[in-house]
């Protein structure tokens, strides 16, 4: 059937979507049991642990209301962890640790280990010999000064913290030497990032029969302002590895006693990713060998990295993996993968045969593979005669086609982080807009991560300037190829993603719709209301605060509203401390004030990020509305408007 863009019928409805779409995440293999983490939409965003025995029982772990979810540099991470027959997790709640037994036929309540309410605890692993855990904790006893971070042991009968290691700004990543004797973990001050620069310590752990408390006498492996070390880890014998990006690509090192770190495989590729959360893991070892993961233009392979140097690629058929961890006995491995086909799922691969299986998909859904648009990678110019990197999904379904002599409305689609990737797993949520007849470009600006350091490097000082060339050069490489319409150009981002989306709508004059999903308007605003783990980034993306004021005032979309003609959407979580509501609010006012069409729609209960079923569906029918009210179409959905202000009477 021939429609115009943007009015074809999907399959892909929203309300499909909250309700087959769950998040998995964190997998582990324990005692013959798989175990992942749920995120489900259908119970506020509750992050849930289940277990999958051999005979294919799934067991909720966690039962209601047992959120599994830390709040530590507000983005978590690593909530949860096991040993023996017990699970660990930190409860979003009270952000207290509890412990269940992981064998139970039917588990027992879980049991509150720490009883301290100003605590967050995070990335933990158990040190059995002494008879505790060991975790980065968050303290904000001394609110509302900036919380202190360090690393401590949490004894495992009377739930008492002890700090082990303090003095730095973050923690992150403890590992334990297999005999119990050494402990190595990760640090950074302000202002860099984990992703700028961050050092590598290691320390002799007394023997427990002497019965040493108190601070850690810890020496530097490696790391330092300038290079961006991660993933911690010691091989059976004792010999600490690391990943680094001191070669311009984060690759895997081992340790030396005599003090050398060698590169294990020297390649340009990325072993690691950006540490916005605690719990990376993207390599185990198996026996003398090494099971790893690397990214080559955010494309991933699962590779064996053995004792000789050689290595032997693992064929498989996912695209986009984190997450290794291997069975007690070493013959399975467990991740998380995707691919331009097949939705993110725990996978389990027997080391030995090759077979994957897929243990939990995030969607279960079948659709006619005619409703889906495959990703095609693309490399276009920007400025500085740089190269910047997307993904272009076309429209595409089965029941309809545009137009001739037409080209469809287009949506850029801008990550967070900045410091972060966008990757070509199957998402519902970019189908939803091709399905109905709309291209997409999800871009990955210079900034992004998966292309080296030097690349990622490039947004230094240039956040609101090389992001915003990239997203413009893109939609226009689209528009003169004919993929793109260029009077239905939209741009949409959330957080960071809705800054550049924001500062594109504002500064230049390619767009012409826009959707800030808990966007940045006020950058001296955010500098001065934000969290401890990021209240220094913007050093590093704009300038230092306050004596670069007039960087930050000349980005800053809100200082530019004369400047901004065309609509824009915003989406904004009430409860969000990363991106404070006032910041949309005070950028609707001004829209409003001046005559352009603009709608604010704020969810109650919401933080960083929409977790709840019924807000990311109200959220995607409205940017779909809006588009048509601005485009100029009806969509085929029922939707229930909402009041654009300058646009309706």
């Amino acid at each position: 059937m021939i429609k115009e863009y943007g009015t074809w019928k999907s399959p892909i409805t929203s309300d499909l979507i909250v309700a087959e779409m769950i998040g998995v995440g964190s997998p582990a293999l324990f005692a013959g049991a798989q175990y992942w983490v749920e995120a489900r939409p259908r119970e506020a965003g509750r992050n849930v642990i289940v277990r999958r025995t051999q005979d294919g029982r799934t067991t909720d772990m966690t039962p209601a209301p047992f959120n599994v979810r830390t709040r530590v540099h507000e983005y978590g991470g690593g909530a949860w962890w096991q040993h023996a027959q017990t699970l660990y997790f930190c409860h979003f709640a009270d952000q207290q640790i509890y412990q269940i037994d992981s064998l139970a036929e039917t588990p027992a309540p879980p049991r509150q280990l720490t009883h301290t309410p100003h605590l967050r605890f995070a990335d933990g692993i158990v040190d059995a010999s002494r008879h505790r855990l060991i975790c980065v904790v968050e303290d904000h006893s001394q609110a509302p000064a900036e919380p202190e971070n360090y690393l401590a042991a949490v004894d495992l009968s009377s739930g008492s913290v002890t700090p082990l290691s303090r003095g730095h700004d973050f923690y992150a990543a403890p590992a334990l030497s297999a005999d119990g004797t050494k402990l190595a973990w990760i640090t950074w001050n302000h202002p860099d990032m984990p992703w700028d620069g961050t050092e590598l310590w290691q320390a002799a752990v007394p023997d427990p029969s002497n019965d040493v408390h108190g601070l850690l006498v810890a020496e530097k492996i490696a790391g330092g302002r300038t290079e961006a070390v991660q993933q911690p880890r010691y091989a059976a014998n004792g010999q600490l590895h690391f990943i680094s990006d001191r070669s311009g690509w984060w690759n895997l090192y081992r340790y030396s006693a005599n003090g050398e770190a060698t590169n294990l495989w020297p390649m340009s590729a990325e072993f690691g990713q950006p540490q916005w959360v605690f719990g990376p893991t993207n390599y185990q070892f198996v026996g003398t060998d090494i099971l790893c993961c690397y990214s080559s233009n955010c494309v991933s392979q699962l590779a064996l990295l053995h004792a000789d140097g050689s290595h032997q690629l693992l064929d498989q058929p996912y695209t986009d993996i984190g997450g290794i961890h291997l069975s007690d006995d070493q013959r399975l491995c467990t991740f998380v993968g995707a691919s331009a086909t097949t939705f993110s799922a725990v996978i389990c691969l027997d080391l030995a045969s090759g077979q994957t299986t897929r243990v939990k998909s995030s969607c279960d859904l079948e659709l006619d593979p005619g409703y889906y648009a495959l990703p095609q990678a693309i490399d276009f110019p920007s400025t500085d005669g740089d190269i910047a990197h997307g993904f272009y999904y076309p429209p595409t379904n089965k029941d309809f086609q545009s137009p001739e002599d037409s080209a469809p409305p287009l949506v850029v689609e801008l990550h967070g982080g900045p410091t972060s990737a966008t990757h070509s797993g199957l998402n519902l949520r970019k189908q939803y807009w091709t399905s109905r007849g709309f291209a997409v470009l999800d871009v990955n600006y210079r900034g992004s991560t998966g292309y080296g350091r030097a690349y990622r490097d490039k947004l230094k000082h240039q956040w609101g300037i090389v992001d915003v060339d990239d997203t413009v050069f893109g939609a226009q490489h689209l528009v003169d190829q004919g993929l793109a319409d260029a009077q239905r150009l939209a741009i949409k981002g959330g957080s960071a993603g809705g800054y550049t989306t924001l500062a594109a709508l504002a500064l230049r004059s390619t767009f012409k719709a826009g959707a800030s999903y808990y966007g940045v308007g006020d950058l001296e605003a955010l500098a001065k209301d934000t969290h401890k783990f990021e209240s220094r980034y913007l050093d590093s993306l704009i300038g230092e605060y306050p004596r670069d004021i007039k960087i930050y005032q000349d980005r800053s979309p809100i200082n530019h509203i004369d400047q901004l003609d065309c609509p824009v959407i915003f989406f904004q979580g009430l409860e969000d401390k990363v991106v404070p509501p006032n910041q949309a609010q005070e950028m609707v006012a001004a829209l409003e004030k001046k005559g352009i069409p603009v709608a604010y729609v704020p969810f109650e209960g919401e933080q960083h990020g929409f977790r709840q079923a019924d807000n990311i569906k109200r959220a995607l029918d409205l940017e779909l509305y809006f588009y048509g009210r601005i485009f100029g179409f009806v969509p085929a959905d029922s939707i229930t408007p909402i009041n654009i202000l300058n646009l309706d009477p």
